[in-house]
C-alpha cells in the first residue's frame, strides 16, 4: 500500500503521520517493523533491494519515507519500477513537509495508485473550529471573540497556535482550579501578536490619517527590539501588495481573479483587498515611492532606521 501525506499545514500532516503509525502499532501489536528513511539522499537501488527482501519478515512492515519529492533520481526510478511498490505487502508512507507541485508526475502517480491526503492551510472558519476543539482537549472554553483575537494575533500557523493554547491553558489552571475559561484579557496578556498583524493595523491607521496611532504600533515593536529594517520591509511588502490589488480592482477584476493573479495567502489577500479600497492608486503610488526613498536613505547612511520610520509615517 502506498500513502502520501503532504501540504502547507505541516502541523496537521505530522499529526496524521503519528496517527497512522499508532494505528498500525495497535493493529499488529509488537509484530510491526517500523522504519524511518530520509528521502532526499536515499539510494533507490538499496531501497528496492531492501523492499524485495522484506518477505523474510513475519510481521507487517511500515516504511516512512520523508521528502522523496526533493530527490529527482529516486522519483524517476520509482516511477520506472512502479509495479514493485504496488505489489509489496508492506505499507510505504511518503511524508512531505516541503513544497509539492500540482503537476509533479510522482503526485499524479500517487493520486491514481495510492492514498493521498493534502493538508492545506485552514481558513478562518476552519481555524475557529480547530481552536474550539483544541481548547476542549484542555477542558477549556472561550467566546468566539477570543478565537478571532487569537487568529488575528497568531495567524494560521498551527505549530505556534498550539503552543499559545497550551500556554493559555497552563496560565488559567495556575490562576484558578475552578475557572477554566479563556478571556480576551488573557490573550492580550499572554500572546504576543505577529509583526504582520500590527503592520495591517499600522496601515489601517494611515488610511484613517491617524499618524499617532500608526507610530504607536511601530514603536511598540521597536521597544521590544524588533528590527526597524524588518518593520520597513514589511511595510514595503504590504504597500506593494496594495498597489497590485488596487490596480486589479480599478481594472474591474473580480475577487477570485485577484486571488489567482496575486497568489497571496487568503488571510493576506482578505486584509489587503479591504485596505486597498481605502486608498486610490495615486495615493498608494506616492506612498510606495516614499518608502523606497526612505529605504535608500537608510542604506546610504543619511538616516538611522528608527528616525526614518518616524519620518515616513509623518510624511504620509
Amino acid at each position: 500500500m502506498l500513502i502520501l501525506l503532504y501540504g502547507e499545514d505541516t502541523y496537521r500532516s505530522r499529526q496524521k503521520l503519528c496517527e497512522i503509525i499508532d494505528h498500525y502499532k495497535e493493529l499488529h501489536r509488537g509484530a510491526l517493523n517500523l522504519e524511518y528513511l530520509e528521502g532526499k539522499n536515499i539510494d533507490f537501488k538499496q531501497f528496492k533491494d531492501g523492499l524485495l527482501q522484506s518477505t523474510i519478515f513475519k510481521g507487517k512492515r511500515l516504511i516512512v519515507l520523508k521528502n522523496v519529492f526533493g530527490n529527482p533520481g529516486f522519483k524517476e526510478e520509482l516511477l520506472n519500477s512502479a509495479d514493485i511498490f504496488l505489489n509489496t505487502k508492506d505499507v510505504i508512507l511518503f511524508f512531505e513537509d516541503e513544497e509539492v507541485l500540482d503537476k509533479d508526475q510522482l503526485l499524479v502517480f500517487f493520486e491514481k495508485k495510492g492514498k493521498v491526503q493534502e493538508f492545506k492551510k485552514l481558513g478562518k472558519v476552519q481555524l475557529e473550529k480547530w481552536l474550539k476543539n483544541e481548547l476542549e482537549k484542555f477542558h477549556m472554553e472561550a467566546d468566539r471573540s477570543v478565537y478571532l483575537k487569537l487568529i488575528d494575533f497568531v495567524g494560521d500557523d498551527l505549530w505556534k497556535m498550539s503552543n499559545e493554547v497550551k500556554k493559555l491553558a497552563a496560565f488559567k489552571n495556575i490562576q484558578s482550579s475552578v475557572k477554566k475559561r479563556i478571556e480576551l484579557q488573557d490573550v492580550d496578556l499572554m500572546v504576543k501578536p505577529k509583526i504582520e498583524t500590527d503592520i495591517f493595523r499600522t496601515i489601517d491607521a494611515i488610511a484613517l490619517k491617524n499618524k499617532k496611532q500608526a507610530i504607536s504600533f511601530l514603536h511598540k515593536h521597536l521597544e521590544e527590539e524588533d528590527s526597524p529594517l524588518y518593520l520597513l520591509s514589511m511595510i514595503n511588502y504590504q504597500f506593494r501588495n496594495l498597489l497590485l490589488v488596487r490596480d486589479l480592482i480599478d481594472k474591474g477584476k473580480p475577487y477570485p481573479t485577484i486571488a489567482k493573479t496575486t497568489k497571496l495567502h487568503p488571510f493576506v489577500l482578505q486584509k489587503t483587498f479591504s485596505q486597498a479600497q481605502k486608498f486610490n492608486r495615486r495615493e498608494l503610488k506616492n506612498i510606495y515611492q516614499r518608502i523606497l526613498k526612505v529605504d535608500l536613505d537608510i542604506k546610504s547612511g543619511k538616516l538611522d532606521p528608527q528616525t526614518a520610520l518616524d519620518l515616513l509615517i509623518a510624511e504620509i
